[in-house]
């Protein structure tokens, strides 16, 4: 497929709400595919269609153990309370303290238009779900965070990942994407 420019900090598309997804078709196939594309190639843990210049309500997530189409995602259920850290694809070069939900129930549909849900306590997929499905509202990390300082170099966050996980820097995360055949 192809890569899609990531639209930065200061894009008006990066504050609009973005339109619910009508057919599941092969426009919408090939949407997935680049934004898969686009993601893996900067290397973040989640991507918002409105960030690669479409609004609508698409969302891809990929995590250690599972990757996740969301279309179309809509919050059942959240509770608790918790402070983390958050970078963006499209905010390079920012970070910031973030308060999210501790646990997470959302109900959305995959890119056939089947419906399931995901029901989360675990910290990373809960913040990556928050932070992504706020991407459809036209709403920034930097919008909600407590404190924002500089992040760190790709490369020192790479190195810092690397000794923290006893990883080697070519290593690649599995693919098991929810909604793929």
């Amino acid at each position: 497929m192809a890569l899609r420019q990531i639209r930065q900090y200061g894009d008006e598309i990066l504050q609009k709400k973005a339109k619910p997804v009508v057919t599941f078709d092969s426009t919408l196939h090939g949407l997935l595919e680049d934004m898969w594309d686009t993601l893996r190639e900067h290397d973040g843990l989640g991507l918002a269609a409105p960030q690669v210049g479409l609004l609508r309500r698409v969302v891809i997530v990929e995590m250690e153990e599972a990757t996740y189409e969301i279309v179309n995602p809509e919050v059942l259920e959240t509770s608790g309370s918790e402070v983390r850290i958050e970078a963006c694809l499209s905010v390079p070069n920012k970070q910031g303290d973030v308060e999210r939900p501790a646990y997470i129930k959302i109900k959305a549909l995959d890119r056939y238009g089947n419906p399931f849900i995901i029901e989360s306590d675990e910290e990373m997929l809960v913040t990556a779900l928050c932070h992504e499905i706020d991407h459809l509202d036209g709403i920034l990390f930097l919008d909600k965070a407590l404190k924002i300082q500089d992040r760190p170099l790709d490369e020192e966050i790479t190195e810092r990942r690397n000794k923290k996980d006893g990883r080697q820097a070519s290593d690649k995360r599995k693919s098991n994407v929810r909604g793929r055949k």
